[in-house]
């Protein structure tokens, strides 16, 4: 017994010794992601922490769940309150929170003389991985509780679109929305069954919501599954520069294109999948005519929400790295190199869209495209990945000012 108390405090010390040596060094890396009822996954109130996407960056969330300042849910009076739906672009993971493009914007509108003494608040819902649908619910959900005067949805053309398919995403761990007898309902048919499985009652046990606590304030647990996650992905978060291949849009033919693969912090969310060429040829087959018709019914429905409300609705198409290399010529070359025909066909079915139902879209990437070449930088990307991956910071200040100039010629 002696010798077994020995043992036990030995390895007790041991294990004091090693998240000491954690907490003195700085090591933080906790679950940033929760399962969410409704949208599969969020973000976790109050974490914080370091996370290695693309970039090494400390991020925290709020307790309302956002990354983001703190925010009162009474708006204050003379305020303009924005609210901004999207997904990892959004969510900024890769630059500090004052750098992100809706810090920027709110900076750049603030200035705008139409506005007059009042005072611009942005709020921001991003979370990675998020498709139209979730972004609807988060705007059902969460978004009116903050009473906001406008909404600006930020749509990734790049992979928003295989988000808002089943059969292109084939993401169990969201909802989708799906057209029955002319009508676009909710399927939570992906969830519902994820919550019927013995692992996720197990996780969500007394037992399994212990183990997640001690999960989020042990340094050396963090630590262990920091390493596990690593082993599992094959790295941390890093782009891709080997060729996926994807389904082409003419049936069954398969198509190598780049792709960006976000690797996720631990937690319920599965890895990004990334952009998809397909998004940039004329739909011929029905799966990505149906998610085409999907992603347009879930915006419409979106605009007429936000309407019913008495907000203003707009809509922000973003960019992925090949639509805004430096050089133009480069963006000719990996579209020709990727057999694809048109790096701005979503910009423009989407601008159609907003014409057709009675929303203002700017299209961010042609703006961007030339803002630079005009500056000789990349937009994308960190360190040796410079032009592939997120927004790097001169990519979120160049769409944060646009979209603050743009709003402020609209509230003429």
């Amino acid at each position: 017994m002696g010798k077994l108390l020995l043992l036990a405090a030995s390895v007790f010390l041991s294990l004091l010794v090693v998240e000491l040596s954690l907490r003195i060094a700085g090591f933080l890396d906790p679950s940033f992601y929760i399962y969410d009822h409704d949208r599969g996954v969020g973000l976790r109130p109050l974490a914080e922490g370091w996370v290695h996407q693309e970039r090494k960056n400390y991020v925290r969330i709020n307790s309302r769940g956002l990354r983001d300042r703190e925010h009162a849910l009474v708006k204050p009076s003379g305020t303009i309150r924005i609210a901004v739906l999207g997904d990892s672009y959004a969510e900024a993971f890769q630059v500090p929170l004052e750098d992100a493009f809706w810090a920027e914007m709110e900076r750049r509108f603030q200035q705008c003389p139409n506005i007059g003494r009042r005072r611009v608040e942005v709020l921001n819902f991003g979370v990675a991985g998020y498709g139209t649908a979730q972004e609807l619910i988060t705007l059902r959900k969460h978004v009116w509780d903050y009473s906001p005067d406008i909404v600006v949805l930020a749509f990734t053309t790049g992979n928003d679109l295989n988000d808002n398919s089943k059969q292109l995403s084939k993401d169990l761990m969201r909802p989708y929305f799906v057209y029955r007898d002319g009508q676009l309902v909710l399927d939570r048919t992906t969830l519902d069954s994820r919550e019927a499985s013995l692992r996720f009652r197990l996780n969500h046990s007394a037992l399994g919501s212990a183990w997640d606590w001690l999960r989020q304030r042990l340094r050396i647990l963090q630590l262990v599954n920091s390493v596990v996650r690593a082993v599992a992905s094959g790295g941390l978060a890093r782009p891709e520069s080997s060729a996926a291949v994807r389904e082409d849009n003419s049936g069954g033919k398969q198509t190598p294109v780049n792709v960006l693969i976000n690797s996720s912090d631990e937690g319920p969310r599965p890895t990004e999948p990334g952009l998809d060429g397909g998004v940039y040829d004329e739909p011929v087959n029905e799966t990505w005519k149906e998610a085409w018709r999907v992603t347009e019914g879930l915006i419409s429905q979106m605009h007429d929400e936000v309407k019913s409300r008495g907000a203003r609705f707009y809509v922000v198409t973003l960019s992925s790295a090949g639509q805004v290399p430096p050089n133009a010529g480069n963006s000719e070359k990996s579209l020709r190199g990727q057999g694809l025909k048109d790096f701005f066909y979503p910009e423009r079915r989407i601008r159609a869209l907003g014409d057709r139902a009675g929303f203002t879209v700017l299209n961010l990437a042609p703006l961007l495209k030339d803002y630079a070449a005009k500056h000789a930088v990349h937009l994308h990307g960190f360190g040796s990945q410079m032009g592939s991956g997120h927004w790097n910071q001169t990519g979120h200040r160049a769409a944060g000012e646009m979209i603050g100039d743009w709003l402020c010629a609209e509230s003429r």
